[in-house]
């Protein structure tokens, strides 16, 4: 139920004797400026377009106010803006940001707004894979995961020599009673387990699973199609797999081995491994204690499980003795010693991939993807790639638009409030349509200067 307000203005103390009051009353007014931004990237990508293109429309084209374009485009724009809940639609769709970034000023229809309201928007998220009588819209899951993919490889002028794809599972909690909800041990709750696939910053998958599952599962398969689709554009490129120890299985790693992608997992610590860097483990508690800071040594050997895996594989072991106690881990490689010494591979290769764990953070804190609070999972997982191609599209902003700048390596959630929520007063004209920005806003330069190297393709 809609609470009833008072009209009455907002008051606020005296300021040299004059009163201050506060109202909204002014009109073509927005608190999301900024998000012309978010336009100039998307016309540079066609991503909301190509996005769109993954559905099918079955509605009467007589019949429609909103296509599957505004929709989709509706649903990114505002993640990125940080609006994560359809609610918010129903007043955002008077919004004059998301008129503009619509490309629609006025509705075929007078009891309609531009854009869409909270309703039409989560038919679209409850679309089947196939159209039926009443959810005429569908999607192919299989296209939509290709188009990260796609639009991977085209922000590459041209192939690299290598990549390295970081892969990691992360909890999606739950508080409802959701379809596919299990209870993880390790992380104590309910939630799902989805699977995400980095090269660097660029997301490039975001699979959605139960969690009563183990980490890695599906992994082959998801490395399979990646693959294929990387190598069908880039086929001399060198590709490497990283991971954490959840991803050390006998499966995952032969399959690596006959399709020539190298690896680099953490492996879970043993009696067995421990034993084997029982010496170092020695040296460093006496460096330890005679030097009174951490101390840390290498052992490169090989290794094969009592009976799960097929083969020796190449084992890097951290014998590291710190704050008294010791701290060994371990790594599995495919790479040769010839190519990089043990210590250099888990220190600048295997440790680099915590910043995989940073995108996960701008994905579900600043961009929603954990708001998977729908019944099913079919349409949580839409929502997961919704808020993802959010994150892809912020991506080409600080990409292209920011490179070199204080915003160069900001999250998502930086970008957005000192760049996309900026006031602003618009005025619809015959000529033009003009958004009047604060003369004083603080970030006017760089914002400026995305929008310029923007603006070609815009």
């Amino acid at each position: 139920m809609q609470t009833e307000c008072s009209a009455e203005p907002s008051l606020f103390a005296r300021v040299e004797g004059r009163p201050v009051v506060a109202e909204f009353d002014g009109g073509a007014l927005t608190s999301d400026a900024g998000g012309l931004l978010l336009g100039a990237a998307d016309r540079r990508l066609d991503l909301v377009g190509r996005l769109a293109g993954c559905f099918r429309d079955a509605r009467d084209p007589r019949l429609v106010e909103h296509s599957v374009a505004t929709l989709v485009g509706q649903r990114v724009f505002g993640i990125a803006l940080g609006y994560e809940d359809l609610n918010d639609h129903d007043e955002l769709r008077h919004d004059p940001v998301m008129a503009v970034l619509a490309g629609k000023l006025e509705a075929r229809r007078g009891d309609c707004a531009p854009v869409a309201g909270k309703s039409t928007l989560n038919r679209l998220e409850l679309s089947l894979e196939v159209a039926t009588r009443y959810r005429k819209v569908s999607h192919d899951p299989a296209a939509i995961e290709a188009l990260f993919v796609d639009l991977f490889l085209e922000a590459h002028a041209k192939a690299p020599k290598e990549i390295v794809l970081d892969l990691d599972a992360t909890d999606d909690p739950l508080h409802g009673h959701q379809e596919g909800r299990f209870f993880h041990g390790y992380y104590d709750g309910y939630c799902y387990l989805p699977l995400y696939v980095f090269c660097g910053r660029h997301l490039i998958a975001a699979k959605l699973r139960r969690s009563n599952i183990d980490a890695s599962a599906g992994s082959v398969e998801e490395m399979a199609r990646l693959v294929g689709q990387i190598r069908a554009r880039w086929p001399r490129t060198r590709i490497l797999l990283r991971a954490d120890s959840g991803f050390a299985r006998e499966a995952l790693m032969a399959w690596c081995e006959k399709n020539r992608v190298d690896f680099v997992f953490g492996l879970a610590r043993n009696a067995r491994l421990t034993k084997e860097i029982e010496a170092e483990l020695l040296a460093a508690e006496a460096e330890a204690e005679a030097t009174g800071k951490s101390a840390r040594r290498f052992k490169d050997f090989r290794y094969s499980t009592l009976d799960s895996w097929s083969r020796r594989r190449r084992v890097i072991g951290k014998a590291e003795w710190t704050q008294g106690e010791a701290n060994p881990r371990f790594i599995v490689t495919s790479l040769k010693k010839a190519e990089t010494n043990g210590r250099f591979l888990y220190e600048k290769v295997y440790c680099a991939r915590g910043e995989m764990e940073n995108r996960i953070k701008e994905c579900q804190g600043d961009l929603f993807a954990d708001r998977t609070s729908t019944a099913t999972m079919r349409a949580n997982q839409l929502r997961l790639w919704l808020a993802s191609f959010a994150y892809v599209l912020l991506c080409a902003v600080r990409r292209v638009g920011l490179a070199h700048t204080q915003f160069a390596h900001a999250t998502c959630g930086t970008i957005r409030l000192r760049l996309l929520k900026l006031a602003g007063l618009v005025r619809i004209s015959a000529r033009r349509i003009k958004f009047a920005l604060a003369s004083a806003c603080p970030t006017a330069d760089e914002w400026r200067l995305a929008a310029a190297r923007l603006a070609p393709a815009a």
